[in-house]
């Protein structure tokens, strides 16, 4: 009995926050990391949920490993360069055929399979991410040359608006094309923030391999829980947040000066760990507001 009252107060403490999030729309980002058979089908176990429950997820994915598997496969070795991928001609038909290909498909039919809706936007079906070739500068100033790596400049909302609204969970991989019909490989957090931004999304979760902002990175118990945008910003300047977290972090905060209410960085590897994050008062991962939100 007393377990089962216990179980019944989680119902009770999710409640207020199904009600808040009904009918708001949040982006998350799946990262490479995530797409391990048993983490990726929790995740996906927790969309479906969180569909079910009235909040309209949209999801935006990497597939940094598997490309790499099929790279290797072709006997070509991977470059990154400033964080992204160089992209020839040949590294762009891999990316395409795994990322909007096989990954983007296997998501969706796996949410299929837990129930839900879901609906790919890839090339074959509906692109929805309109871009360019990126443009960045080595420590001289000349150029980079990173091959067919772009950014996003416009994002199809009405499709993805209407899907969500028929209760369809839009699977959208990290790639767009340019007027010309040009395509190109997209940084997937970089993707995850610019879909965000245009849906004026009520929150953008990254769901990738880290538990989040730590105030000492060697010790996994010293989770920041929340940072509001000025105390992010003094975590970068005394250098809690550096490395591979700053670039994330750089992203949240443009995200949210874009109108975003609210960006969580949370492990994936954690099982539920969207439910424990979006439908508990505490949470798992880092949530960084603006300088008015409050928690939640």
């Amino acid at each position: 009995m007393q377990a089962a009252i216990e179980k019944a107060g989680v119902l009770l403490e999710a409640h207020s926050w199904i009600r808040q999030f009904r009918d708001k729309i949040v982006v998350i980002k799946l990262g490479g990391s995530v797409m391990q058979e048993e983490i990726l089908e929790s995740a996906l176990h927790d969309i479906v949920f969180m569909a079910t429950v009235g909040l309209h997820p949209v999801i935006v994915h990497g597939g940094g490993p598997s490309i790499n598997d099929a790279m290797e496969e072709a006997g070509i070795v991977p470059q990154f360069i400033q964080g992204r991928r160089y992209t020839d001609a040949d590294t762009l038909a891999i990316v395409e055929d795994v990322l909007a290909g096989s990954v983007n498909n296997n998501i969706a039919d796996k949410i299929e399979e837990l129930g839900g809706r879901a609906m790919t936007l890839n090339f074959k079906s509906t692109p929805v991410l309109i871009g360019e070739k990126i443009s960045l500068l080595d420590e001289t100033g000349s150029d980079i040359d990173l091959g067919s790596v772009g950014t996003v400049l416009h994002v199809d909302t009405s499709v993805i608006e209407n899907l969500c609204y028929a209760e369809q969970i839009p699977v959208i991989p990290s790639m767009c094309l340019n007027e010309q019909g040009d395509k190109f490989n997209v940084n997937a957090d970089s993707a995850a923030t610019a879909v965000a931004q245009a849906l004026r999304a009520e929150k953008l979760v990254f769901l990738s391999d880290i538990p989040g902002v730590l105030q000492d990175k060697n010790d996994p118990d010293s989770l920041i829980h929340t940072l509001t945008v000025d105390q992010a910003n003094d975590a970068i300047t005394e250098g809690i947040i550096g490395e591979g977290m700053l670039p994330k972090v750089e992203a949240c905060l443009e995200t949210i000066g874009s109108g975003v209410n609210k960006v969580h960085i949370i492990d994936g590897r954690v099982k539920h760990s969207l439910l424990l994050e979006i439908y508990t008062d505490v949470g798992i991962g880092t949530e960084i507001i603006s300088n008015e939100t409050t928690n939640g």
